[in-house]
């Protein structure tokens, strides 16, 4: 079975018809909502850091609000950031500024409900995310020092809770594979969802917060988002093994995972210029070393308790 991923070239954030472009990949993606259905818009709110390029754009997020309120949902944007909480980095990004006028709720993915995972153990995910109607998840295109690139797939990695992504970054780091299959058993406990990757301004060299800004200008959209990151990762030329989420959705044969099985009913991903485009050179431990543990999780208190942590 065929898995349609679609791309567009778009300029800029600030172009008149992002609403209309925003909808119309949306809707070519199949996104399922209706009137009175519950839906939880997921961004990437990572840290107070390069939040221009590290956290969701604004005004994408406000363009997939304002087409799922247009359908009749009912909206809430929210996400469990690595620093402080999403309330505190919806406002500090200016995505609570961008949604003011916009009758939807901002908040954060808590309240976890325990989930066994495959590999043994269990990891708290937002009782929010497990229980909406659907999910719509509004990544940024990165690259990111420890697993490659985070795209479509990474971002639910956000409604684990809390503090419990730093701890699985410390019990399951030493391998690869089980950590990313842990991203996985994630997405695959949540409801319905449907993916829109902002790749207008992305961020290349380091990520997921210490970046540069690439003019990609592709937004892109799929109703499965192992089919989204795998059209991604064929445009760079890379194989499974280079990035791990892609090598566990392969072990696993998930649909979409496959370059083959994908179909682009709109642009092509070679029609995206990536010359200069600067992938890691290698891959840097998924376990951080105890002095940057603790002061990342001293850090994240100091911001959530009203102490904005210096950047570096």
């Amino acid at each position: 079975m065929p898995h349609a991923v679609f791309l567009r070239r778009f300029a800029g954030y600030d172009a008149p018809e992002l609403d209309a472009v925003v909808a119309e990949l949306l809707t070519s993606a199949g996104c399922p909502v209706g009137r009175g259905d519950t839906v939880l818009v997921k961004p990437n709110l990572v840290a107070p850091r390069n939040m221009a390029l590290s956290c969701s754009e604004p005004r994408v997020v406000r363009a997939v609000c304002r087409h799922l309120l247009a359908l009749g949902a009912i909206v809430t944007v929210a996400d469990s950031p690595a620093f402080g909480t999403g309330r505190i980095m919806a406002r500090l990004s200016g995505l609570t500024e961008a949604l003011a006028r916009l009758p939807v709720t901002v908040t954060s993915l808590n309240g976890p409900r325990q989930m066994r995972l495959a590999h043994g153990g269990r990891i708290g995910i937002s009782r929010l995310a497990l229980e909406t109607d659907h999910i719509v998840s509004v990544a940024r295109f990165k690259c990111h020092d420890q697993m490659g690139l985070t795209l479509a797939v990474k971002n639910f990695f956000g409604c684990v809770c809390g503090f419990r992504k730093s701890m699985a970054h410390q019990r399951l780091g030493k391998d690869r594979g089980r950590f990313a299959r842990m991203i996985l058993d994630v997405l695959a406990a949540l409801p319905p969802t449907t993916s829109l990757l902002d790749g207008i301004t992305a961020m290349h060299k380091h990520g997921p917060a210490y970046g540069e800004a690439f003019p990609l200008g592709m937004l892109a959209a799929a109703a499965n988002p192992v089919a989204l990151d795998t059209a991604v990762y064929t445009r760079f030329g890379l194989a499974p093994e280079d990035i791990p989420l892609w090598a566990q959705a392969n072990v696993l044969g998930l649909p979409g995972a496959k370059a083959e099985d994908l179909v682009f009913p709109m642009e092509r991903p070679d029609a995206f210029d990536i010359a200069g485009f600067e992938l890691p050179a290698a891959l840097s431990p998924l376990c951080f070393e105890p002095k940057r543990f603790v002061t990342g999780r001293l850090r994240s208190l100091m911001l959530t308790f009203g102490r904005t942590p210096r950047s570096r």
